[in-house]
């Protein structure tokens, strides 16, 4: 069976980390391997990948065989474009300087997309923080005009029942005070008869 490049997994649960190697078809996914030629974090966004771009090229052209997801990461880092030009190369449909010409041009431009995309990517997180303030703004409002109404309610409550209470005390006073206006007359008024 022919060497294959695929994936290794490595990392923790629920953060996978790979290895990107050269492996023989009948070995186990994690099991032993010919040589290690990058790295795969899809953790990361946009994912993280470093790849031995010559290493990779070179085990192409031995006939590897990619996996699935092997081929779409060799066809983002520009491997298997490479792989291309290399071929129209041999078949004598351009120079090798034509070819490294036009690799150049594809990696600045691929280079570009990826700078917008992370610049892109910075200011939608920019844009989400700054609403996830403005909202939390808007409910530390509300919630401090709900605390300053029962604050408000909790203070004529008191106030109220501190007028109560006054009132309640000058009907006390009041209903006290003329019993002891009178008595004091009732004796008054004998003294100057006699």
């Amino acid at each position: 069976m022919p060497a294959k490049i695929r994936l290794s997994r490595h990392g923790k649960k629920g953060a996978a980390f790979y290895h990107i190697v050269v492996a023989d078809g009948r070995a186990p996914r994690d099991g032993k391997f010919i040589e290690k030629i990058g790295t795969y974090n899809p953790v990361h966004n946009p994912a993280e990948i470093n790849l031995d771009v010559d290493k990779a090229l070179t085990w192409l052209q031995n006939g590897a065989q990619p996996t699935d997801t092997v081929r779409s990461i060799l066809s983002y880092t520009g491997v298997l474009y490479k792989n291309h030009l290399v071929k129209g190369v041999k078949k004598g449909a351009f120079t090798e300087a034509q070819a490294e010409v036009k690799f150049q041009a594809w990696q600045k431009e691929k280079e570009a997309k990826h700078a917008a995309k992370i610049l892109e990517k910075n200011d939608e997180t920019r844009t989400q923080h700054k609403a996830r303030l403005a909202a939390e703004v808007l409910v530390n409002e509300a919630r401090s005009a709900e605390i300053a109404k029962i604050k408000a309610a909790e203070l004529e409550a008191q106030v109220k029942a501190a007028q109560d209470a006054k009132k309640a005390r000058e009907v006390v006073v009041e209903e006290a005070a003329p019993e002891v206006v009178e008595e004091e007359t009732s004796e008054e008024a004998p003294a100057t008869e006699e």
